[in-house]
């Protein structure tokens, strides 16, 4: 919107964005408009009549179009005779207003009454009391005094399971339909409606499992009365009692800002935990959502298996010591074993904690540091082209392609899937190349099948036919170009889409790939970046959807899965390994039986994970809420944490716990904050240099605005006093960058013989996970595991739906349930990960599925 208009607000001329919606225009210029179900983010219904404003538009003459001028020499203004709602009109120019006349009070004050008619009085006891828009406008321009009968009021059911976790309170719905507008118009999730009339009008979920979708929570935050709350926060505390803390999602890469409410707990025995979990906003990265597991997944926080001491191996057994007995342990057995040390670090590793791991290691002269799961690869390529500083999907619409490669963006980084989705309702074209049909397949305008295995090859087509006749003149291009030859066609349309677009991103998943594939596919999608000449500028560039939080961190930091791989492959040959944050023996069949070969074994751990059974010596980690520090999300944007509870008996931070060893091992005094660690960083890390943490504090006027005084325009989520983070820059945003391409070199395809079947081991978003899998409230989300089959498939093998089956693959057998999706392409199993069935092979590969139990037999 760069077209500006002249307005009159209240009497005063202002500048605004011409077809801006009345109410946003009116915010910029500090003026309130009192609303409900107007939401900055949705679409304008005029349901609540909240926001009656006096409207009239300057007169114009019909033969001229000039503005016709009274006595005064002032425009004359045609006033519409009756009040309007200001969130059904945008702003054009000579638009006049007025929001403060006696009129319009009036108008405010019957809203009010009216909608209190049949409000219960419980805001004493309102989970909302103390942040409810209700509340505050009724304080504002409520009559003060109802002429309504208490005993008139409608009485209906208070505290009615939408789903599990998600409970309405339908006597303070309002009906503003704010909340089925949401799963309506922004996620596709149509799962709530009205039901009955009039003053027995009620919200219903038609689903099942209720309220059945990935951000249901959200619903909570822009709910503008209690009616909505949350399973785990209902009754549990009043919001003024809340201490905040800022801090990030662990979950997966996106890195969303979050907001966790923390206090005193008498069930939790006097300890401060979390509350509850709020969305921060920050409209770069997640704007002013989070997803279900981001909201509900942090319980395992104040699990209470959590481990609490030190653990050393004796006599066989893992038994408690102190931390000064462990340290001195690890200490010399890392002295002893010399340069054969290794180390794999988790996701959830801050960037300081990676950092102090990394020095330990180098330290005793160590060279292998690996990046936990080793699954995708392609830092260098992300560092090259990835998506340029300043890149946001809220500015990407028409004329701007997304493509989306090898993920289901909706399990695996569900607000990645939502701001895509979004910015394909503004025009956006979006390209979607994978091997199956996932739900983002309703908003492309391109499907791209490939084979699995084919997944190089189809990028390949795609660029030859962006192409055409066209060779740029790019280095590598010349050696590049009879892959290019060899390529199969494929859609034209969805060529033609990236040739003609503005802004080209590519988002690339790792479903179904070997880390070898992952790498491949990672420099075809590069090359088609980079051959159409989309690099170097925002909205354009290469977006990997990493398997964890701060992968991204761990690839800067120096730590690659290809030192993973070696490690897992070589274990016996490294007398030492330090295993933090990550459980390789619950997630990798080779990991599994190579830590048995292993030497001396040290792991960082919050729980007794199989990984850490195998351990020599476990040391209790710090949980993300109970420490400052520093995640790297996958746009590359380095985002501040801050501690929000204590610690959990003596567990101490990663970053702590290795400089405190290196200390011993003599390498240097042991620095006492993650600041100084950060400084370290920021003086030695290219990438990261000015990121120190007042900078990564730094904050900016957003819109909308949210979190002020004004509860009722944005919701409850928070204002982000927090920090924004920074996004370090790649190779092609420089002056001196030479373009170039290269050929990727994919593995071959798996070719399934004689009954056999390609299995592909799939992510799901709500899954059996250690962390995750704490909180009891998902449990229901969770699948039992299964195995999908197409249905020609499943004849074939006569495998009915529901029937125990024995999936063999890359040398591992599990048993599962089946079941029988249309869906699912011929010839392919989908074999999703940690459903509680021990470790799989991560890529796709050939395998058997047959009947191993007959349901009922």
């Amino acid at each position: 919107m760069s077209e500006t208009v002249t307005i009159y607000l209240d009497d005063r001329a202002i500048e605004a964005p011409k077809g801006m919606n009345l109410v946003d225009a009116c915010k910029l210029h500090g003026v309130d408009i009192p609303v409900f179900c107007y939401h900055p983010k949705m679409e304008p219904v005029g349901m609540c009549r909240m926001c009656l404003i006096e409207l009239g538009f300057e007169q114009r003459d019909r033969t001229t179009g000039e503005v016709v001028l009274g006595e005064d020499g002032k425009p004359l203004v045609r006033w519409f005779p009756t009040l309007q709602t200001a969130c059904t009109q945008v702003v054009s120019e000579g638009m006049h207003v007025r929001t403060t006349t006696e009129a319009v009070r009036r108008g405010r004050k019957d809203i009010i009454e009216f909608i209190l008619t049949s409000h219960p009085l419980d805001c004493p006891v309102c989970d909302k009391g103390g942040e409810c828009p209700l509340q505050e406008l009724t304080m504002d321009f409520g009559p003060g005094k109802s002429r309504f009968l208490y005993d008139e009021k409608i009485h209906l059911a208070k505290r009615y399971p939408l789903g599990e976790q998600i409970y309405l309170d339908r006597e303070r719905c309002i009906q503003c339909a704010r909340c089925i507008r949401y799963v309506e118009e922004i996620t596709d999730d149509p799962v709530l409606q009205f039901y009955e009339r009039g003053r027995r009008l009620q919200i219903i979920s038609t689903s099942e499992p209720g309220f059945d979708s990935k951000f249901s929570g959200n619903t909570t935050d822009i709910c503008p009365v209690g009616a909505l709350t949350t399973a785990d926060f209902r009754f549990g505390a009043r919001p003024w009692e809340l201490d905040s803390a800022a801090s990030i999602c662990t979950h997966c890469p996106v890195g969303c800002n979050l907001t966790l409410n923390t206090r005193l707990d008498r069930d939790a025995g006097g300890r401060v935990i979390i509350k509850r979990v709020m969305p921060r906003q920050n409209e770069q990265v997640n704007e002013i959502w989070i997803c279900d597991k981001g909201r509900f997944g942090h319980h395992f926080t104040a699990a209470p298996d959590r481990i609490t001491t030190p653990l050393v191996r004796k006599g066989g057994k893992l038994v408690e010591a102190t931390w000064s007995e462990a340290l001195e342990l690890v200490a010399g057995m890392l002295k002893s074993a010399g340069k054969a040390v290794g180390a794999l670090a988790g996701p959830t590793l801050s960037n300081e904690d990676l950092w102090a791991l990394r020095r330990l290691v180098e330290g005793q002269r160590g060279a292998r540091l690996g990046v936990w799961p080793p699954t995708m690869t392609g830092g260098d390529l992300i560092a090259e082209v990835g998506v340029a500083q300043g890149t946001n999907f809220t500015d990407m619409g028409k004329g701007a392609c997304i493509v989306v490669v090898a993920s289901d963006l909706e399990e695996e980084a569900p607000i990645y899937w939502h701001r895509v989705k979004v910015a394909a309702d503004r025009g956006a074209t979006l390209v979607v190349v994978n091997g199956r049909a996932t739900k983002l397949d309703r908003y492309t305008r391109h499907r791209v099948r490939y084979h699995y295995g084919d997944e190089v090859a189809t990028l390949n087509g795609l660029l030859r036919q962006a192409l055409g006749d066209a060779a740029p003149d790019i280095d590598g291009f010349d050696q590049l170009r009879a892959a290019l030859e060899n390529a199969p066609a494929v859609d034209a349309a969805a060529a033609q889409a990236i040739a003609g677009a503005t802004d080209l991103v590519v988002i690339v998943g790792g479903e179904g790939l070997s880390m070898a594939a992952h790498g491949a596919l990672m420099q075809a999608a590069a090359n088609l970046l980079v051959a159409t000449g989309h690099v170097g500028r925002p909205n354009n560039g290469l977006l990997a959807v990493w398997p964890g939080a701060n992968t991204q961190g761990a690839l800067d930091m120096g730590f690659t899965p290809e030192d993973a791989t070696h490690i897992i492959d070589n274990a016996a040959s490294f007398e030492a390994l330090i295993i933090a944050g990550a459980d390789p023996a619950d997630e990798d069949p080779r990991a599994a039986a190579a830590l048995q070969e292993a030497g001396f074994i040290v792991a960082t751990a919050l729980f007794l994970t199989p990984t850490a059974e195998l351990a020599d010596v476990v040391l209790p980690r710090m949980s993300f809420a109970e420490r400052d520090g520093t995640f790297t999300n996958g746009e590359r944007r380095v985002q501040r944490f801050c501690k929000a509870i204590d610690r959990v008996g003596e567990s101490r931070a990663d970053w702590q716990i290795f400089q405190q060893v290196g200390a011993a091992l003599g390498q240097g005094r042991a620095m006492p904050t993650p600041g100084v660690v950060m400084a370290q960083i920021v003086e030695r890390v290219p990438w990261y240099a000015g990121m120190d943490y007042p900078t990564l504090a730094e904050v900016a006027p957003q819109f909308p605005m949210v979190g002020g005084e004004d509860l009722y325009y944005g919701g409850t989520m928070y204002k982000n006093a927090g920090g924004l983070g920074r996004q370090w820059a790649v190779a092609a945003e420089q002056a001196s960058y030479q373009a170039r391409v290269r050929v990727p070199k994919a593995p071959a395809a798996p070719k399934p013989g004689k009954g056999e079947l390609i299995v592909v081991p799939v992510r799901l978003l709500y899954d059996q996970g250690t962390e995750f899998y704490k909180t009891q409230l998902v449990h229901r989300r969770v699948p039992q595991a299964y195995v999908a089959l197409n249905a020609g498939d499943a004849a074939r093998l006569s495998v009915r739906e529901g029937a125990r089956v024995r999936v063999r693959l890359a040398g591992t057998e599990v048993e599962v349930a089946a079941r029988v999706r249309a869906s699912v392409p011929e010839g392919v199993a989908l074999l999703p990960l940690n459903l509680g069935v021990g470790p799989l092979p991560h890529a796709a590969s050939v395998g058997t599925v047959a009947v191993a139990e007959a349901v009922g037999a």
